[in-house]
């Protein structure tokens, strides 16, 4: 049984450090990396199947035709991986490995190790070292974000935002049955409907908030600080439609479409993204 790891992918063909996923995939047998191409508009899908080339039976590769966002790539990468019989765990980590293999391995560790355990994730913030670098303004702004977020939750949680995060397999059910409300704040919904599912009182036992050794903000990441500045209300619209709209039965009538998707990689049963 394998560990899948989601690479979710937009506009990577500059940016993607193919050495490192290269010797990563020659390196390791224990691990199944899947790139999820989001609609990218320059040459990231050649890049990803040229990677995918160096072993097909490590590697896979979702394209979305479209740009769907963060949280629509992530969710087709773990309902792909879920399809499989091989996959026992699920995980992702952001494209420009701000969080490298070895933190997320740690991660793993960690899960496999407390069988209490279901979801652990990266914290930028938990007893943060002195190689987890951001700009000042950067982190101020993830202070005041946090603090709503943690008003949102419930949860005493100080970084839901780290795009590196591992869970068990069946909890894919669970977190990505239906579509996300957010395109990119999608992890605080993933808490949220953890937290129903499991319960207040229990679900601070199912997951764990890890410290992570290394992580370096890049420059020309994809969410400048105009994004950063619209967190509040698109937060505010998670927590509406969550606890208001979804508490009254409220149903839109509106038909939510399903990205179209490609996939390279092995024959597996079919699947709506």
């Amino acid at each position: 049984m394998k560990t899948g790891i989601i690479i979710p992918c937009y506009n990577e063909e500059k940016r993607l450090n193919v050495t490192a996923f290269t010797n990563f995939i020659q390196q390791e047998n224990d691990f199944h990396l899947c790139f999820v191409n989001d609609g990218s508009k320059d040459n990231t899908i050649d890049v990803l199947l040229n990677i995918q080339s160096i072993n097909t039976q490590k590697v896979s590769v979702i394209d979305i035709k479209k740009n769907s966002g963060k949280a629509a790539a992530v969710r087709a990468g773990a309902r792909y991986l879920h399809s499989r019989s091989d996959i026992e765990f699920i995980g992702f980590i952001d494209a420009d490995l701000s969080t490298d293999f070895e933190d997320f391995d740690g991660l793993l560790q960690t899960l496999k190790t407390n069988e209490k355990l279901s979801f652990v994730f990266g914290s930028r913030a938990k007893n943060a070292s002195d190689t987890i670098k951001k700009n000042g303004l950067r982190a101020m702004i993830s202070k005041l974000i946090n603090i709503l977020i943690v008003f949102i939750l419930g949860l005493s949680i100080k970084d839901t935002q780290c795009g590196a995060k591992v869970f068990k397999a069946d909890l894919v059910p669970v977190i990505f049955n239906k579509n996300f409300f957010s395109r990119w704040l999608f992890d605080v919904e993933m808490f949220i409907k953890m937290k129903r599912h499991f319960g207040k009182a229990e679900i601070m036992n199912k997951i764990y908030e890890q410290p992570l050794q290394r992580w370096v903000h890049m420059d020309d990441s994809k969410l400048g600080i105009k994004d950063s500045l619209e967190i509040p209300y698109r937060l505010l619209s998670i927590w509406f439609n969550y606890n208001i709209l979804q508490n009254i039965n409220y149903a839109s009538k509106s038909i939510v479409q399903e990205p179209i998707v490609e996939i390279f990689g092995l024959p597996t049963p079919s699947f709506a993204a």
